[in-house]
């Protein structure tokens, strides 16, 4: 595959606590250069970086990140936020205790809500797959195909463990035909 495709579909990310915002500056500068999908950056930053970059590369921020235990109300909160600050795409982080009570239904409600807060926006559900059983996967992939969201995601990066084989092949076969996936934190692992 052609570095230059590849390159297409990465969000050039940068999470960190104590990220400043020449450290962003910069991953945008990069981002534009080699022709990424989009820069991932904090919400404190979206107002600033979409401004900096007029339209030159798509800016995606985080919500709910990275621990998912926000009300819904606060997530559709943030993402409205994040979307009249410039951003155009939104990576939520679902409620993992709520996937573990079974509680699929306020799942669909909650990643649905959220998507409406997007107004349009690209949504991308990530769902921590190494704090899940198969069968909660296999759940998310479920709930997440039927919400409206756009993507399917693996991992914040910022727990035990990230995107593996494994999970982008339960993806791609338990997912809507619709539904795009993102192998997120880890991904040498994928390609290893």
């Amino acid at each position: 595959m052609d570095i230059t495709k590849i390159l297409s579909t990465v969000d050039h990310t940068l999470l960190s606590q104590s990220a400043t915002w020449d450290e962003i500056k910069a991953i945008c500068d990069d981002g534009i250069k080699y022709g990424c999908a989009s820069v991932c950056i904090p919400p404190s930053y979206v107002k600033k970086a979409s401004e900096y970059t007029d339209g030159k590369i798509k800016i995606c921020t985080v919500i709910g990140f990275p621990n998912g235990y926000n009300t819904t109300k606060v997530k559709c909160f943030e993402a409205t936020d994040a979307v009249e600050n410039g951003a155009d795409e939104i990576d939520m982080v679902i409620n993992i205790g709520m996937l573990k009570d079974k509680k699929y239904e306020e799942l669909f409600t909650e990643i649905s809500e959220i998507k409406k807060a997007c107004k349009g926006k690209l949504l991308k559900v990530i769902i921590e797959t190494c704090l899940l059983t198969e069968e909660e996967k296999k759940a998310m992939c479920r709930i997440v195909s039927e919400s409206g969201a756009d993507f399917i995601k693996t991992s914040t990066g910022f727990s035990t463990g990230g995107a593996t084989r494994e999970d982008i092949k339960l993806f791609s076969e338990n997912v809507d035909s619709r539904l795009k996936i993102k192998a997120a934190g880890g991904n040498g692992d994928v390609n290893a």
